[in-house]
């Protein structure tokens, strides 16, 4: 047996034992007279100890040992003289008897250890070097006890975990499929799945009336921190509920998993519309663990012959509590803030209230003071809060705002990540209109149900028609969606008229899910979480890539085994393809 005792395992009460370890190599400290070896494995690390007792057979072995070589050790547990606290085996070391070099290892290219002096291109082409970390280790396993802890919770409440299929038929709504060839059908193709959307709706027709999927799945789209292509989801399903049963019910989930394992209970789950969060917040995202609520003063500050008012559609605006001793040059930092191209504001109004309560603004000229003590009265601003204004087009400067809003949220230490508040965001429109195609795309996807109140609507006033559609946001971010769906074949077809399908298109596209329609669908309603989101936000964690054990990069390249890459020709001609040479650059 290569191991009696893992290297976190060993205590106290373990003195005057001979266990047999196994592990890398984590440090090699030669004093002379004595030689100090730290042993890891994924429990933990054991220090490892040899005197002026040791054989010098022993001590030849000691020459040749490096970091990252694996060894098997046996020798005498003993308290240590000098105790780490620090680590869980800190009172003991092994007085090492034996030793075997199971296997040598290279120099690795950057520090195993918490404080690696390894760059993220370089980690992640090392991969595998990186998991050995305690840090990311740990994030792991963070993950691992999620799923469990998942499985658990639905398990007992009749959920039953069911497989779709991975190689399924492209379709052209949402984000870009990546493509599959089949050699078997020549110029054809499989599209791997954005989510199992169909399938689980096919499984509440057969009667499978909870199911659950932790999932893996898949969209070519530009990347960002917490996206990448291939991503995993709680994917869940019910019959016979409406939009409140599935709220409760993932509710429930999201506490019990708050409670498991971060052992807090998130407090309430207060509902938010679609149409309030982007009238208070400019994003249908809000973070809501600090205040900050956009006024709307459009019409309190117009006709004053300030030109960038008077020409505004809307203005806005938000009051930082304690800011008000904001410099200019911090000022200043923040109008090039709010000019850059991802937000897109034009420029920036500030307003200071002063200790007496006096304001002091960058439009003085324009604005009396009993103009600005009217301000302070619509914020409710106090000594010391500092007023941020924007302007111009409502659809610009709202999501202007939201990003201003988080930047000073940031700036103020109002974004605690051990703090938790989540919401559920509902009424979302069930259309966007589309000017390049010149016409509506479901905002969710094809089979999110309309607010039955809003059905004559898509008639007459497609735009208007609201969904009957729900998000979880926590902390400003998107865990979960998910929507009642279309049961009813006839409401289901005048969607696909609304959207722009013609009868063949419907039909080809889904018409084996119009088809399962007309034998007895259930009313029925789902929600997918993002798992990677879940986790990295109980990690602490800013990007999802430190929860995945094998990520891509920005580019979605895997670094590590370098995909994607060419294939052979006669791979290609097996599956009927031929490459086209990219256009050369002017």
């Amino acid at each position: 047996m290569y191991r009696t005792f893992t290297c976190g395992e060993l205590r106290i009460a373990h003195v005057g034992q001979e266990p047999v370890l196994a592990g890398w190599v984590q440090t090699i400290r030669n004093l002379g007279a004595m030689t100090f070896i730290d042993i890891r494995d994924r429990y933990g690390i054991t220090q490892l100890v040899a005197d002026e007792n040791t054989t010098i057979e022993l001590k030849d072995k000691f020459e040749k040992l490096g970091r990252e070589f694996v060894i098997q050790v046996k020798g005498i547990v003993r308290e240590r003289s000098s105790k780490n606290s620090k680590i869980p085996t800190g009172e003991i070391e092994i007085d090492i008897k034996e030793l075997t070099i199971l296997n040598k290892a290279a120099v690795p290219p950057f520090t195993i250890q918490d404080d690696t002096d390894g760059g993220d291109e370089l980690r992640m082409k090392f991969r595998y070097l990186d998991l050995r970390r305690e840090t990311v280790r740990k994030n792991l396993e963070l993950r691992a006890k999620m799923a469990h802890v998942v499985r658990n919770y639905l398990d007992d409440l009749h959920f039953i975990e069911t497989e779709t299929p991975v190689l399924i038929k492209s379709t052209p709504e949402g984000a870009r499929d990546f493509v599959v060839p089949s050699r078997m059908n020549p110029n054809q193709f499989y599209a791997l799945p954005q989510s199992p959307q169909i399938f689980k709706q096919l499984l509440m027709v057969a009667g499978f009336d909870r199911y659950y999927q932790i999932v893996k799945c898949f969209r070519d789209e530009d990347l960002r921190a917490d996206r990448q292509p291939e991503f995993t989801q709680i994917d869940c399903e019910m019959s016979f509920v409406q939009q409140e049963d599935v709220l409760n019910m993932f509710e429930g989930l999201t506490r019990h998993m708050f409670k498991e394992i971060k052992g807090i209970d998130p407090g309430e789950f207060p509902r938010m519309t679609y149409a309030d969060a982007m009238e208070n917040y400019g994003n249908d995202k809000p973070d809501i663990r600090f205040d900050l609520k956009f006024k709307d003063l459009t019409t309190v500050v117009k006709g004053k012959d300030f030109k960038v008012f008077d020409d505004a559609e809307y203005i806005g605006g938000i009051c930082v509590p304690g800011c008000g001793e904001y410099s200019r040059k911090q000022l200043d930092e923040l109008t090039e803030f709010v000019k850059r191209p991802q937000v897109g504001a034009k420029g920036l109004i500030y307003a200071k209230v002063n200790e007496d309560g006096s304001v002091k603004s960058s439009v003085d000229k324009f604005y009396a003071p009993e103009d600005l003590s009217k301000w302070t009265q619509i914020f409710d601003a106090k000594p010391g809060d500092l007023i941020l204004m924007l302007s111009g087009e409502k659809d610009r400067t709202l999501p202007a705002l939201s990003i201003l809003r988080l930047e000073m949220g940031r700036l103020a230490g109002l974004m605690d990540k051990e703090v938790f508040r989540p919401l559920w965001v509902i009424d979302f429109p069930l259309l966007e209109w589309n000017e390049e195609a010149s016409r509506f795309h479901a905002m969710h996807h094809p089979f999110t149900a309309p607010k039955p109140e809003d059905i004559a609507l898509l008639d007459t006033a497609p735009g208007t028609v609201r969904a009957n559609a729900y998000d979880l946001v926590i902390n400003g971010v998107e865990i979960g969606g998910g929507s009642v769906r279309i049961f009813d074949s006839e409401l289901q077809a005048k969607m696909f008229k609304t959207l722009g399908f013609s009868k063949q298109d419907a039909e080809n596209q889904f018409g084996f899910l119009m088809e399962a329609f007309k034998y007895g669908a259930p009313p029925h309603a789902g929600i997918a979480f993002g798992f990677d989101r879940l986790a990295s936000m109980f990690a602490g964690l800013d990007s999802i890539r430190d929860v995945i054990a094998f990520p891509k990069n920005n580019s979605g390249r895997d670094v590590m085994n370098d995909s994607p890459a060419e294939i052979a020709q006669a791979q290609l001609d097996e599956l009927c393809l031929s490459l086209v040479a990219p256009k050369q650059k002017n």
